[in-house]
């Protein structure tokens, strides 16, 4: 087992994985950007590192000064936690060539999987269900016609190595889908350097199921169940839960078998998420493969009683995974909201500033992670997100009355934060029915898709 681990990250997964070194009695090493000189990752690690200035690329992203951190304080490891570097195949393979064990699956694994069209056909190949569409990367608009007339509308656009909603455009007609696919391929290589796009059929009022996989050096790999991440803004999600309400334990006996399948495909170690969509009639359809921790991990820890970053820590280390799927037992249900410090009454701008005031949620059922604290500084710098409120209950309806209380205990001052959207969506009828899809929050709020 390793005796220190450096935190490549920030905010709330950082302490995260501090609580986990701490109980697992291994030193920690926090780096931090000059803005982030009084966050709460600092103060909680063992020593802390500067590694530049505000922006990321100048710290968070910056491969040369994370290594250099890492070298200085004799680190064995680097858990990147998620975003930044977590799915970087080059940073892995500079950690590995520097005998610094990087806690994530392969760059290989990263590689293959952070292609979607590669990870496409790895799926294929592995017999899961693909949604209909380009086989390759389309570089013209006659292309992307001659496709979508193939397939039919509506279609949708998507950035090859993207994530996050970027570089995604659903089309209904001719004429959007060429306007689309100009302004998608720009989008794409703004955001992740490359303008390479590919089209799908659009799979209507789906739900977004994903399977939580964990994997060993020695060959064993399982899943730990589904989490529900159908609640979305714009592709980006807001919360999540499990286990879903529309997933019968025989649809989840052969998604979670067929997720094991296409991850054993390619040997797959660490963690690791296989994201499906669901449609009206319970067929289900490979989206893609994350390749780290997922931000809403914590409700699958509540419903398992696995730790996961402990799991990630263990793995990296050469230790086999402790339990078989047979062991794997799924027990009440847990709700995930994410708390950005936003503004939802005004199109959900980002509202940086210092905190006055703050009380955070307590009391049974309920889990909080977050870096945030009175007097913080709320930066402009990074992801707004700054808590998720996790509850936990028997039952679906008590986990939703347990965060419902938990929502209006949660006060922040005089920062706007999507709490009282999570009310919003804990309240509406078709929530509280378990009946909904990926355009249920962006209808609540009024807006089109797009």
């Amino acid at each position: 087992m390793f005796s220190k681990i450096l935190i490549a990250n920030r905010g709330e997964v950082a302490i995260r994985i501090i609580r986990a070194c701490k109980e697992m009695g291994i030193g920690t090493v926090a780096v931090f950007s000059e803005i982030d000189s009084n966050s709460l990752h600092v103060k909680l690690a063992d020593e802390a590192v500067c590694i530049g200035k505000a922006p990321a690329s100048d710290s968070y992203l910056n491969i040369p000064a994370i290594i250099s951190a890492a070298e200085i304080t004799d680190v064995e490891a680097i858990h990147p936690g998620y975003g930044f570097l977590a799915e970087d195949a080059h940073f892995a393979e500079i950690c590995e060539s520097c005998q610094i064990k990087f806690i994530g699956p392969t760059p290989e694994n990263i590689r293959l999987m952070g292609d979607k069209m590669a990870a496409k056909q790895i799926a294929r190949k592995a017999g899961l269900p693909i949604i209909p569409g380009s086989l390759n990367i389309i570089s013209t608009k006659e292309e992307a016609l001659k496709i979508a007339k193939n397939i039919k509308y509506p279609v949708i656009i998507k950035a090859a190595l993207g994530g996050g909603g970027k570089g995604m455009r659903t089309c209904h007609n001719d004429v959007r889908l060429i306007s689309a696919f100009l302004t998608a391929a720009r989008e794409a290589e703004a955001a992740f350097g490359s303008p390479n796009i590919y089209i799908e059929k659009y799979i209507e009022e789906p739900r977004h199921i994903e399977f939580q996989i964990l994997g060993d050096s020695h060959g064993h790999i399982i899943h730990l169940g589904e989490r529900d991440c159908t609640v979305q803004r714009r592709h980006q999600k807001l919360i999540e839960e499990s286990p879903s309400p529309v997933i019968n334990k025989k649809l989840r006996k052969k998604m979670g078998e067929l997720a094991i399948k296409c991850a054993k495909s390619i040997g797959y170690v660490n963690a690791g998420t296989i994201e499906f969509l669901l449609d009206k009639k319970d067929n289900f359809y490979f989206m893609e493969m994350n390749t780290r921790v997922q931000v809403e991990h914590p409700v699958t820890e509540m419903l398992t009683g696995i730790d996961i970053i402990k799991e990630q820590i263990r793995i990296a280390s050469g230790e086999k995974l402790r339990k078989k799927q047979d062991n794997i037992e799924l027990k009440g249900s847990s709700i995930e909201c994410r708390i950005y410090a936003e503004d939802p009454d005004y199109d959900f701008r980002p509202c940086p500033g210092r905190i006055t005031s703050l009380n955070l949620p307590g009391g049974p059922g309920v889990r909080i992670d977050t870096h945030i604290y009175p007097g913080y500084e709320i930066s402009p710098y990074y992801d707004a997100m700054i808590a998720k409120l996790i509850s936990y209950a028997d039952t679906r309806k008590l986990a939703i009355s347990i965060m419902q209380r938990a929502l209006e205990e949660f006060i922040i001052e005089p920062i706007k934060t999507t709490v009282p959207f999570h009310k919003k969506v804990l309240t509406n009828p078709s929530f509280l029915r378990g009946k909904y899809s990926t355009t249920f929050a962006d209808k609540l709020l009024g807006k089109k898709e797009g």
